[in-house]
C-alpha cells in the first residue's frame, strides 16, 4: 500500500473547494479543474447548520464567514395562511451552545469566495479554469494523480461515466428564487430569523443575507412536470401565473411578495438515486454529483461539505485506496440516507393540507422549542467520525 500524495478534483463548487483544502490540509497536493472560465455564483442563498461549520472552523475559516454571514435567532414555521407562528427551534447563540458551533446563513457565493481565497493561498492547490472533463480517463491522462474526486454537480460527467452510476431524476418540485431588498421587505420578514411558511403542496423559506441586505426568498412548490427550461424568468407570462397559482390560497402579503417578485429564477429540482458513488479502484463521486437532494432538510451543502472531510480524513489514513474508497461509501451512504429520510419527512410536513395540515399544527403547537432543537441533535451535532 502506497500513501495518498495527489488527488484531481473535477468541479469548483462548495463540494470540490471544500476537498481541495481538507486534502491540503493533509499534506495532499491538489489539482483543481473548473470548466467555467471563472468562478461565479447565481444569486442564492444558504444555510450553514453547525454540522458544516464545525468543519469550516476546523478549516480555519470561522472568522472569515463570521464576517460574512448572519446568526438568526430562531428558525420559525409559519402558517403559509395566515402568518401564524406553528414551532421556533432555537438558533443564534443557542445553537452555539447546545451543538458547539454556529448555525449561519449568506449568500452562496460569499462562502465560495471564502473557500476559493483559502485555495488560493495553499502552496498544495492549483487551481485551473475553462477545462471541461467527460471522462475518468481524460482527466486521470491529464493528470496522474492518485485520486480522482468528482464535485462536478447533478449533471456530473464523471458520474454519467460510472459504472452502476444512475441519471439525476427531476423530483416534481420547482423552487423559484429571488431577493427583497430590506427596504422593500413587508414588515412580517424577520431580518433575525430564518422563517418557513407552510401551505398546501409548497411552502416559502425566508432569511437575511446580512451582507447584501436583503432577504433570500425560496418558493417551493409541486409541479408534475419539469420546465422546459432550467431557467425562467418573471417576463415570462406562463411562468408567473403558474408560480402565483401555486399559492392561491396565501396571505394576501405572501402572494403580493410573490407577484412583485423581480427577476426570480426557478430551479426544477433534480436528485440522484441511489447509485455507485466509486469505480472501485481510483475515483469517487462527492456532493451533488453523488447524492444530489431536494432541499427540503436544507443540506445539501452541509452534506457536500461532510464528504469533503470525511474523505480527506479516509485518504491520509495511508489504507489501500480501493478500500478506503468503499469504506467512506458505505460510512457516507448511511447518514446521507437517514438525512433524505429527514428531507422526505419535512416534505410531506410542510405541504401537507386538510385535516393532515391540522393534525401537524396540533402537533407542533404541544412541542416546546427546546423539544424541536433536541430532533435535531443526529443531524447538527455530528461530527466526522475517527
Amino acid at each position: 500500500m502506497s500513501p495518498v500524495r495527489s488527488a484531481t478534483i473535477v468541479g469548483a463548487g462548495i463540494a470540490g473547494l471544500t476537498a481541495a483544502l481538507s486534502l491540503a490540509r493533509k499534506g495532499i497536493s491538489v489539482r483543481l479543474l473548473e470548466e467555467a472560465p471563472a468562478l461565479e455564483e447565481v444569486g442564492a442563498g444558504l444555510q450553514v447548520s453547525p454540522n458544516a461549520t464545525r468543519i469550516l472552523a476546523g478549516l480555519g475559516l470561522l472568522d472569515a464567514l463570521a464576517a460574512r454571514w448572519s446568526e438568526p435567532d430562531h428558525i420559525l414555521l409559519s402558517s403559509g395562511g395566515t402568518l401564524a407562528p406553528l414551532a421556533s427551534v432555537p438558533a443564534g447563540a443557542a445553537a452555539r451552545g447546545r451543538w458547539g458551533s454556529p448555525y449561519g446563513v449568506l449568500h452562496r457565493g460569499s462562502l465560495q469566495s471564502v473557500l476559493l481565497d483559502a485555495v488560493r493561498r495553499d502552496p498544495l492547490c492549483t487551481l485551473t479554469t475553462g477545462r471541461r472533463i467527460e471522462t475518468a480517463e481524460e482527466a486521470l491522462t491529464e493528470n496522474s494523480a492518485d485520486v480522482l474526486i468528482g464535485a462536478d454537480g447533478v449533471w456530473s460527467p464523471l458520474r454519467r461515466a460510472m459504472p452502476g452510476a444512475l441519471p439525476a431524476r427531476y423530483s416534481g418540485n420547482v423552487a423559484w428564487r429571488f431577493l427583497v431588498p430590506y427596504g422593500k421587505a413587508p414588515a412580517f420578514l424577520d431580518p433575525r430569523t430564518v422563517t418557513a411558511f407552510l401551505g398546501p403542496k409548497a411552502h416559502l423559506v425566508a432569511y437575511p443575507l446580512a451582507e447584501i441586505e436583503a432577504f433570500n426568498i425560496v418558493a417551493i412548490h409541486a409541479q408534475a412536470e419539469a420546465p422546459a427550461s432550467g431557467w425562467l424568468r418573471r417576463g415570462d407570462t406562463a411562468a408567473h401565473l403558474e408560480r402565483t397559482a401555486a399559492f392561491a390560497g396565501w396571505h394576501a402579503g405572501l402572494r403580493q411578495l410573490l407577484a412583485e417578485a423581480r427577476d426570480p429564477l426557478v430551479w426544477p429540482l433534480f436528485e440522484c438515486p441511489d447509485g455507485a458513488w466509486t469505480d472501485g479502484r481510483k475515483t469517487v463521486l462527492i456532493g451533488d454529483a453523488a447524492h444530489a437532494m431536494t432541499p427540503f432538510a436544507a443540506q445539501g451543502a452541509a452534506m457536500a461539505i461532510e464528504d469533503a472531510a470525511l474523505l480527506a480524513q479516509r485518504l491520509a489514513t495511508g489504507e489501500d485506496l480501493a478500500q478506503t474508497l468503499r469504506r467512506f461509501e458505505a460510512g457516507r451512504r448511511e447518514r446521507v440516507a437517514k438525512v433524505r429520510s429527514r428531507g422526505a419527512f419535512n416534505r410531506f410536513a410542510y405541504h401537507a393540507r386538510g385535516p393532515l395540515a391540522l393534525g401537524r399544527n396540533l402537533v407542533l403547537s404541544l412541542r416546546r422549542p427546546e423539544s424541536l432543537a433536541s430532533d435535531l441533535d443526529w443531524l447538527y451535532g455530528y461530527r466526522t467520525p475517527d
